[in-house]
């Protein structure tokens, strides 16, 4: 696609689908629209950087849309100087509008290669703040209370309460819960006396999180 193109790309995708799924916070409107997405998706789908659909990305996995991508940028309001987990770096672009926003991010891949790719992007769009790990970021040893911001960016089909202890005083998680066709979006809170809350924001389809813990089943 030639520039102009891009950028019309770009500027409908903000206007025609992410602003009428009610995302109006200006800082992630003009995030989303100077990160270059088409620069994390392969050649042959830079023509559908800007569509309304998950793209594949490698690895069997798939970027979020972006209305998803957006209405979670918003839902987690990222503040300058925040502490952020990623779990699920994928192709790194939510990566690098979590930074963006001012972020400090770890983020975990469980796909080597993904990693490894979303770093050369990163890097090379000079995107700083971000540690990149190849591992299990819904199962890693990490310290509680240590974040201000989760990020899950796969869908997992049961509640992972105990991600709730990695969130800091006044933290805030998004995660997206259940199997299809039903699964929900999900802010979950932590105020200052260390009360948990959680708000359902929408009703949505994101495709499983890798290693995502499974529920249990009976068996007769």
């Amino acid at each position: 696609m030639l520039a102009n193109d891009l950028e019309t790309a770009r500027s409908n995708m903000i206007e025609q689908q992410i602003r009428p799924w009610e995302v109006i916070d200006e800082r992630v409107l003009k995030v989303l629209g100077s990160v270059p997405r088409e620069r994390f998706v392969g050649d042959d789908y830079r023509g559908l950087a800007f569509a309304d659909i998950a793209v594949p990305i490698g690895e069997g996995e798939r970027m979020m849309q972006p209305v998803q991508e957006a209405r979670m940028l918003q839902a987690l309001d990222v503040q300058p100087g925040d502490s952020v987990l990623e779990i699920g770096t994928g192709s790194g672009f939510i990566t690098a509008c979590l930074a963006r926003l001012g972020g400090i991010v770890t983020s975990y891949e469980t796909h080597p290669a993904l990693s490894e790719a979303a770093a050369r992007r990163l890097d090379a769009l000079k995107v700083r703040h971000v540690e990149l790990v190849a591992g299990d970021g819904l199962h890693a040893s990490l310290a509680p209370g240590s974040f201000k911001v989760i990020a899950v960016t796969g869908s997992l089909p049961t509640y992972p309460d105990y991600l709730e202890d990695l969130l800091a005083p006044g933290g805030r998680m998004f995660v997206v819960v259940g199997t299809a066709p039903a699964m929900t979006a999900m802010l979950v809170s932590r105020n200052a006396a260390g009360e948990i809350w959680k708000e359902n924001l929408f009703e949505t389809v994101l495709p499983t999180l890798h290693n995502a813990p499974q529920p249990d089943h009976f068996v007769f």
